[in-house]
């Protein structure tokens, strides 16, 4: 079979490549050793792929833009029937070692294979797609509201920039005519800059780079959603545990619903942020706060129902105590007109005889005289006399004997009355004892009410303040 004629191209890709196969792919193609070969480069983003905050690593799909000059790739389009450029397999020519600094990539090539275009006078095209995975300091403080900025940095690995310089294509920063949008990123702040450096290795070469910035703001609808709203709904149940009485069952209830909740969106937050961050989230340090507000209400809920069932138990407060705390912020919390503690009067001790002190004024003892009028009034004995306490009141002591003489002869009244006054003495002990008890009991009650209210009050400071300062910092 006759062997078909080839085109002008094939046969001018098969002339350079044979050609280069004797000069060899790994020098850089110049004339002189001293010439210094510039190659210029850029990147076109196409797509932001992830931003892994836990391993510090900027995923992204690029294009990258060399050119520069190949004096072995060079023809007169007139001998070769006016073919002004073609297209060539990268690995048969020399390409420039210009490399990822800052990857994080354990893949060996980060890139696609592509051809190369050539035209006549040497310039060199070369487009490879590729994936970057670069190393990123993300700072998660002000999750989700965060601002990332990372830095892309390129530079020959192996040449000084005596031997190969490097430039940029056109615009300095990234190319974002082909971006795709991302769902959860918005770009910021787009630019590159030329560095020239001196490593400790070769002190007397420089090294110039170009480094690309992307600074890009985080989407917050998503996190609306799973965590902010969340957290707003939450803070407000927090606001009514403070409002639910000490002693009572649901706040404990509440209260450990609530903190089983924060704990879920922390640990929720756990999975978007580093794990050896050097700060927190401010969110999550809101979470933990609210985890030991909710900690606090709840011990001190503990305590309040401990008191409220057990009081008998427990001694008075300390006077420094219910000075701080009945006195003063008892008032401050509007506490202390809800609550009134009882005040009682211990009573003299003298005893009722017809030999005490209310003897020397005339006058009958008033519970004697109760008791008497009432003894009588059994007896169906003529009561007039004790009709009206004035009575007794008006006349004097010895008036008063001689006409109810009668009256004390029998020795049975008389052990019978103070009998009676003896049982009225001892309820009354009791009723004062139960009155005193239940006076402390209630001082330990107002104690934690105003406890609370403290820490409710508190909490609202917090709050007020913690989100001032991230609106400020913001």
């Amino acid at each position: 079979m006759p062997a078909l004629p080839s085109s002008a191209e094939k046969l001018l890709i098969t002339d350079l490549l044979s050609r280069y196969q004797l000069e060899g792919t790994h020098g850089r193609p110049v004339t002189d050793l001293a010439d210094n070969l510039t190659v210029y480069f850029g990147m076109s983003l196409i797509q932001i792929l992830d931003v892994d905050e836990s391993n510090q690593v900027l995923k992204c799909s690029v294009w990258y833009h060399y050119a520069w000059k190949d004096i072995l790739l060079q023809w007169d389009p007139l001998e070769h029937d006016g073919v002004e450029s073609i297209r060539v397999p990268s690995d048969k020519i020399w390409l420039p070692d210009i490399q990822l600094y800052n990857f994080a990539d354990d893949r060996l090539h980060e890139q696609r294979e592509a051809l190369v275009i050539v035209n006549h006078e040497g310039q060199i095209l070369w487009m490879p797609q590729a994936i970057l995975r670069s190393s990123c300091a993300f700072n998660t403080k002000y999750f989700p509201f965060d601002l990332q900025t990372c830095h892309v940095k390129f530079g020959s690995w192996t040449y000084n920039g005596n031997k190969l310089n490097i430039d940029f294509v056109s615009n300095q920063s990234f190319d974002l005519s082909d971006f795709v949008f991302s769902n959860e990123w918005d770009i910021v702040e787009n630019y590159a800059r030329r560095t020239v450096k001196y490593y400790t290795c070769c002190k007397d070469a420089p090294f110039p780079d170009l480094t690309f910035t992307l600074t890009i703001k985080r989407k917050v609808a998503f996190y609306t959603f799973i965590l902010l709203i969340p957290c707003a709904l939450l803070s407000l149940l927090t606001l009514v545990i403070f409002w639910v009485p000490p002693e009572s069952p649901a706040k404990l209830q509440l209260g450990m619903s609530v903190f089983v909740a924060f704990f879920f969106l922390l640990m929720v937050l756990a999975d978007f942020t580093p794990r050896t961050a050097a700060s927190i989230p401010l969110i999550g340090a809101y979470f933990c706060l609210s985890m030991i507000m909710i900690t606090m209400s709840t011990v001190l809920a503990c305590v309040a129902a401990n008191m409220f069932f057990r009081g008998i138990r427990i001694n008075k407060a300390p006077p420094w105590l219910r000075t701080l705390m009945i006195d003063w912020l008892s008032r401050v919390f509007c506490v202390h007109e809800k609550v009134q503690i009882p005040r009682y009067e211990q009573t003299g001790g003298a005893t009722i005889s017809w030999t005490t002190s209310n003897e020397q004024n005339g006058k009958l003892p008033e519970p004697e005289v109760k008791f008497v009028k009432l003894r009588l009034l059994d007896h169906e004995t003529d009561s007039r006399m004790f009709a009206k306490q004035e009575s007794f009141e008006s006349c004097s002591w010895d008036s008063f004997s001689e006409k109810s003489s009668f009256l004390f002869k029998n020795n049975a009244l008389l052990e019978e009355v103070r009998g009676i006054r003896e049982v009225i003495q001892r309820h009354e002990a009791k009723k004062l004892a139960a009155g005193e008890k239940e006076k402390v009991v209630l001082e330990w009650r107002i104690i934690s009410c105003v406890t609370d209210r403290l820490c409710f009050a508190v909490y609202i400071v917090i709050n007020i303040v913690g989100l001032l300062v991230i609106l400020f910092c913001m």
